[in-house]
């Protein structure tokens, strides 16, 4: 399991790596440089799922259980 994403910036392209939480999923993010209010793409749960270089742990557990 991973708990750290690098999520990209559609707007600007800034990279954060960030450690995402655990137990629930997160819906906002928001850029450090251009403030571009990220949300999660139509049929994510959160905005590691649809910016983030790894997806969030619920998504990697559910993942795993279906290998």
């Amino acid at each position: 399991m991973e708990y750290q994403s690098t999520i990209t910036c559609p707007a600007c392209g800034r990279a954060d790596t960030e450690t995402m939480p655990t137990d629930a999923c997160q819906i906002r993010y928001t850029c450090k440089v251009c403030g571009l209010e990220m949300r999660p793409k139509r049929g994510d749960c959160c905005v590691f799922c649809s910016y983030g270089s790894v997806p969030c742990p619920p998504m990697q557990e559910t993942r795993r259980a279906s290998q």
